[in-house]
């Protein structure tokens, strides 16, 4: 297996030296290519699992191996994107994409090759002369993408990264990750509260007890690529995650989502 989670717990000790437990006794495995989305409400644990993988932190128990290595620091072969982009405001488009290849020791000419390449990947070969305060919100989530693509990474882990977006460019930046997952076939593994976001991006949907974090179930998603958000298949995926948080889809939905400060409408989320 290409990721390999066994018994891994996360405790935290507090200031008064109580314990407070993050996650509980967690196994997971994940085949390599697949796209895996994390979903459950805050606090379940889910970013602390996501920076154990990347090598940010470290089990209290357990072990974590990516192709038989066990994780213990980061490196460039997991990238981590988060929702803020992290992109440096006095680079252009393309220097931000080329920055983690310039700790990879190519010459000038292959960094910006590399570097439209990916930009082209995204869509933005127009832009690469913009800062990103020159950019919208989706556009500099794309050139976030781009700079984690171009230095070719093993795993890719995304932190609710299309959370701060507005519903449409939240739409249109699943149906660009999507499409560059089909191209890459990297491992992405994407953290959401978004039912409806994970049953249009995953290869499986791991679903999550609320704090101490468990794996409740793990559902398989066999629809086929591109998928149609009113399919009776896709509505099926969606509201067997629904029964599994004891939700219903015919509710009202809105206070499931409230703390998303621009809403999809057509979506649902867990919190």
């Amino acid at each position: 297996m290409f990721i390999s989670v066994e018994y891994v717990s996360k405790i935290y000790e507090l200031k008064d030296k109580s314990n407070s437990v993050a996650l509980e006794k967690v196994d997971l495995s994940i085949e390599e290519g697949k796209f895996i989305c994390l979903l459950g409400p805050s606090g379940c644990g889910k970013t602390t699992f996501l920076n154990m993988i990347a090598g940010f932190d470290k089990p209290s128990t357990g072990t974590i191996k990516i192709n038989g290595n066990d994780v213990s620091q980061p490196s460039i072969d997991r990238i981590a994107i988060f929702q803020n982009f992290g992109l440096l405001p006095w680079r252009t488009a393309i220097k931000n994409v080329e920055l983690g290849l310039e700790s990879k020791g190519f010459d000038e000419k292959t960094h910006r090759e590399i570097a439209e390449e990916h930009l082209k990947l995204v869509g933005l070969s127009n832009y690469k002369k913009h800062h990103p305060n020159q950019l919208s919100g989706g556009m500099q989530q794309r050139i976030a993408i781009a700079r984690a693509l171009a230095v070719d990474p093993d795993v890719l882990l995304m932190d609710e990264p299309f959370g701060s977006l507005d519903a449409m460019t939240r739409m249109t930046m699943q149906n660009e990750i999507e499409k560059i997952c089909q191209e890459k076939k990297k491992t992405i593994i994407f953290v959401t509260h978004d039912i409806e976001e994970a049953a249009f991006l995953a290869d499986s949907i791991v679903v999550m007890t609320a704090g101490p974090g468990k794996v409740k179930k793990i559902i398989d998603v066999s629809l086929a690529r591109k998928r149609d958000r009113t399919s009776p298949g896709f509505l099926a995926i969606r509201d067997e995650v629904f029964r599994e948080f004891e939700l219903k889809s015919s509710d009202k939905i809105e206070h499931y989502y409230a703390a998303i400060p621009v809403r999809n409408p057509n979506s649902a989320s867990v919190f």
